[in-house]
C-alpha cells in the first residue's frame, strides 16, 4: 500500500515572492528607474543602450520565466543563453554588486517583505555572480 502524506506543502515560485506578473513588470521598472537616475549605479547603467525601453521589456519578459511564471522570453528572442550574451560587458564583482543593490532597492521600494526580499536575494545572487567574466 502507497502512503501520501499530505505534510509538504507546495514550494512557492519567486515568480509568487514577487507578487505575479504585474509585480515582475512594476519591479523591473523600478529597478531601471533606480539605476538610470542613481549615480551610485552609473557604471552598471554606461553597459546599456541610451534608452533603456528595450531593456526592460527584455528583462520583463527574462524574469517572469526565470522567477518561475510565463516563459515570455523564449517565444520572442529564443534561448536567452543568458551568460554567452553578457559577455562583451566586463562585470566583476563591482558590477554584480551595484546590480544586486539596485535590485535590493527596488525590491524594498515595492514593499516586497524582508523575509521575501531575502529569499530573492539569493536567488539573484547566483545568477549575477554566475554572470561575472573579469578578474577583480
Amino acid at each position: 500500500m502507497l502512503c501520501m502524506t499530505t505534510s509538504e506543502q507546495p514550494q512557492t515560485t519567486l515568480y509568487e515572492l514577487i507578487g505575479g506578473d504585474e509585480r515582475v513588470r512594476e519591479l523591473v521598472d523600478r529597478f531601471y528607474d533606480l539605476m538610470d537616475l542613481e549615480p551610485d549605479f552609473a557604471a552598471l547603467r554606461a553597459m546599456h543602450p541610451p534608452s533603456l525601453d528595450g531593456s526592460r521589456d527584455k528583462f520583463y519578459h527574462f524574469l517572469s520565466g526565470w522567477s518561475g511564471g510565463p516563459d515570455l522570453y523564449t517565444p520572442r528572442y529564443g534561448n536567452a543563453f543568458l551568460r554567452a550574451r553578457h559577455l562583451p560587458f566586463p562585470i566583476g564583482s563591482s558590477a554584480r554588486d551595484q546590480w544586486l543593490t539596485c535590485m535590493l532597492l527596488a525590491m524594498k521600494d515595492l514593499g516586497i517583505t524582508e523575509e521575501n526580499q531575502d529569499i530573492l536575494l539569493q536567488s539573484f545572487f547566483k545568477t549575477a555572480d554566475w554572470m561575472r567574466n573579469k578578474p577583480d
